[in-house]
């Protein structure tokens, strides 16, 4: 798919840019839903082998699935699920995702070819990427509530990074697995507001987005427009809009992924992560293909990190006199 010039105007403009219908279900979502299902089989077998859950509930689709196990349990699920690592309280049996489907969804060539339009031919992913599985407030007790149950506070995705990467042509990719509604939680962007700078980020002191790294309410970056989105469509963000997570006060998941690219050379803004070259026209013999050294480089530096101490991936020093 190519964008014209309208797209890219717009994009300058506003800081996003929704394209419809970019990702194929067939050939870039179901493989993911398929590998994520067995994800669920081992994380619900597990807890029902330790006792914690009556039933593995075969035969629900697979957010109802998730959503009972996790009512039930109590239990945390994130980062079972997720692609990246958390800075603190690592350890060696810290649970990451690293399945192929996932990592031919990294190298999907109808993304590349649009995010090659925003950062050229040259293009690697960065390690900054996460899926995030939104689970309905209304069906969880309050023990079960995890830091995606709630709300996602304001934010913009340099302030949640290192300062090496200020001027990284650092691209945000988010686009949902499942229906992503007013209702259950989609995203929500504010217009314009990547030309005013990055704003000043503190750890959240509101009991729902409690330790979010997020611009404080006090601070008007102007007004939120949310982004209801089908499974294919794909948002385009510049690495200074400003946006959020609406709750999900509805009765289904909001699955949701969010990648990174950038020009091959520039900071990550994590560098204990690894990135990989997804595309070059320059040095193709460069780009990764295989699926195996993808997870083999995320084990490795997840074996180093759990040696050593947390990691700091945040500028902001809480002692700000602003964020009181």
């Amino acid at each position: 798919m190519l964008l014209n010039s309208a797209d890219l105007d717009r994009f300058e403009r506003d800081g996003y840019l929704l394209v419809r219908e970019l990702l194929l279900w067939d050939e870039d979502l179901q493989p993911v839903l398929a590998e994520y299902e067995d994800v669920l089989d081992q994380l619900l077998e597990r807890w029902h082998q330790e006792g914690r859950l009556a039933s593995t509930y075969p035969g629900l689709p697979f957010g109802e699935r998730l959503t009972k196990a996790v009512a039930e349990t109590r239990a945390p699920y994130c980062l079972d699920f997720d692609i990246s690592l958390p800075q603190a309280d690592l350890s060696e049996s810290t649970p990451m995702h690293l399945g192929p489907a996932v990592f031919g969804l990294l190298r999907s060539p109808r993304l590349l070819d649009v995010v090659e339009q925003f950062v050229g031919p040259e293009i690697y992913s960065n390690p900054v990427q996460h899926t995030r599985i939104k689970l309905p407030e209304a069906e969880l007790p309050t023990e079960a509530w995890t830091g995606l149950s709630g709300p996602i506070a304001l934010h913009q995705d340099l302030g949640v990074i290192s300062d090496e990467a200020d001027d990284t042509e650092m691209l945000t990719v988010w686009f949902p697995v499942t229906e992503s509604t007013l209702e259950n939680g989609c995203l929500a962007v504010v217009p314009g507001s990547h030309r005013r700078g990055l704003a000043l980020h503190c750890r959240s002191g509101d009991p729902r987005t409690l330790n979010q790294v997020c611009i404080p309410d006090k601070v008007d970056m102007g007004e939120q427009v949310p982004l209801e989105m089908h499974p294919g469509d794909v948002l385009f963000m510049h690495r200074k809009t400003c946006h959020a997570g609406l709750p999900n006060r509805g009765r289904t998941i909001r699955w949701s992924f969010d990648l990174r690219y950038h020009p091959i050379g520039q900071p990550t803004g994590r560098p204990w992560f690894p990135g990989f070259v997804a595309r070059s026209q320059a040095h193709p013999e460069t780009e990764l293909h295989d699926a195996g050294a993808w997870a083999d480089s995320w084990r490795a530096a997840h074996h180093a990190l759990a040696q050593g101490d947390d990691v700091a991936f945040n500028r902001w020093s809480q002692d700000d006199p602003r964020c009181a």
